[in-house]
């Protein structure tokens, strides 16, 4: 072959090679955009799912507090680490108290 066609061979690849390219980003880009979250709206928001038994903290996982909330406002909060359990209680006035035990 001589050197022109090994040149518009070269050419015509870089040409596909970048269209390509560009139709992969902008099919991505509009995958991106009918879905804002990309399908992990907890990756957003910085919250674990609802129903995860705990967060993420620090990259660690860190078992969730069972809340209670009654209707007068007045919540009750359990908390365990490792044999120890912290207890949280506030009443409806706003007033907190905190309790823990350890087995």
């Amino acid at each position: 072959m001589n050197r022109m066609k090994v040149k518009r061979i070269g050419k015509t690849v870089l040409v596909v090679g970048v269209a390509a390219l560009a139709l992969g980003v902008a099919g991505a880009s509009y995958a991106r955009a009918a879905d804002p979250t990309g399908g992990n709206a907890a990756a957003l928001t910085g919250k674990t799912p609802q129903g995860w038994s705990y967060d993420v903290k620090d990259g660690k996982r860190v078992p969730k507090a069972s809340r209670t909330t009654n209707a007068d406002g007045s919540w009750r909060e359990e908390t365990k680490q490792g044999n120890c359990t912290t207890v949280k209680e506030s009443s409806a006035s706003g007033e907190i108290k905190t309790t823990r035990s350890c087995n």
